[in-house]
């Protein structure tokens, strides 16, 4: 699907230390603003479950696990959306992205400069957020004018609307409040789509605290914080910690899950980073399974048979026909697909079949 989150940030909150320990690439991390200047693109693959579940079932030649994208986008400092700091390039960074990854500092360390002098996550959050809003309102400024007696006058319908819904927007970012809490219904999106806003897009605060509190940061009031100010601005928020994640990234399987069993932790803090990322943006997965090879493929809630045809290669959708299907559930309460098919329930669906999490799928294509 080619889908990527960003990860943002004040200058020295973890950002890169964060970075290495999702893609293992070894992206600069130092201790001063602008160690990252051009973003580094990184590809990890998504974990499910279901996909070993599968793998032992079938036992197929190869396993293929789907991906998602993060960005690591250079340190934003106040002053951006003007140009401070190459703010410029920076935003443009964030404009390329479909979800905001902003990393916020929730710990003390007087060894760990902060660009303001002083640990203060809604401060950091309020930079953030108001130089994404203030580029957001330079799109709006610019755009009204052009499009004032057009509306007025009533000759276009399509910027009658358009005006009404810039006026809307302009309203709640002069608040310092972001268009993501706007409720627009589907055509009102299509409408603005073209212009990209940044504080649309689906956002994720991280809070990095400290490798002690890892198991229990209940009296971290750092995060208390970044709770509230998420659940205000219509966002989410993972808790993690990028030092320990940034050690396990070095382990392998088995050793992982033995230092997070001693740390008290059931799930990564990364592994949770990419479920709600993958979440923030619609996505989910359907799978194809067979001798050769059993594969996730990454989807957008509510695509239909032939879209999700479209996914594996663009001929299956042109000529498809039907999709062989059978609930993930089924498929293992069977044991198979021969099971599945001998006690019916592999279905054919067509054209019009909205495709489920979990479904494994053969596609029949004619083309």
């Amino acid at each position: 699907m080619g889908l990527t989150a960003g990860i943002v940030g004040l200058p020295n909150v973890g950002k890169s230390t964060l970075f290495n320990a999702i893609t293992k690439s070894g992206a600069l991390a130092a201790n001063y603003p602008f160690a990252t200047i051009d973003p580094n693109v990184g590809v990890v693959e998504v974990p499910d479950e279901r996909l070993n579940v599968l793998t032992n079932m079938v036992q197929p030649k190869k396993t293929i696990p789907t991906i998602f994208e993060f960005t690591d986008i250079a340190g934003i400092v106040r002053g951006a959306s003007k140009g401070e700091g190459l703010g410029n390039q920076f935003l443009s960074h964030i404009r390329e992205v479909d979800a905001i990854v902003q990393v916020v500092r929730a710990f003390d360390d007087e060894n760990v400069t902060h660009v303001d002098g002083k640990v203060s996550p809604l401060r950091d959050i309020e930079t953030i957020n108001l130089e994404l809003i203030f580029a957001d309102l330079e799109v709006v400024e610019k755009r009204l004018p052009k499009i004032e007696k057009k509306a007025q006058l009533k000759v276009d319908k399509d910027a009658v609307v358009e005006y009404s819904l810039l006026k809307q927007i302009y309203e709640v970012l002069m608040n310092n409040v972001p268009i993501r809490t706007i409720p627009f219904n589907e055509n009102e999106r299509k409408l603005i789509k073209h212009f990209n806003f940044l504080t649309q897009k689906p956002m994720l605060y991280v809070a990095n605290i400290i490798e002690d509190e890892i198991a229990d940061y209940s009296g971290n009031e750092y995060v208390k914080e970044i709770k509230e100010q998420a659940e205000k601005d219509g966002s989410e928020i993972v808790v993690i910690s990028a030092k320990i994640e940034a050690e396990l990234s070095e382990l392998d399987d088995e050793e992982k899950a033995m230092f997070l069993a001693d740390l008290g932790v059931e799930e990564s803090g990364l592994d949770q980073l990419i479920h709600i990322s993958y979440r923030l943006l619609g996505l989910e997965t359907f799978f194809t399974a067979g001798p050769q090879e059993v594969r996730a493929w990454t989807f957008k809630k509510g695509m239909k048979a032939p879209a999700c045809a479209g996914v594996i290669h663009t001929d299956f959708e042109k000529g498809f026909i039907r999709a062989e299907t059978i609930a993930f559930d089924d498929f293992v309460k069977c044991n198979g697909e021969q099971g599945a098919k001998e006690q019916g329930k592999m279905r054919l669906e067509g054209k019009e079949y909205i495709v489920k999490d979990g479904d494994i799928m053969h596609f029949r294509f004619n083309v």
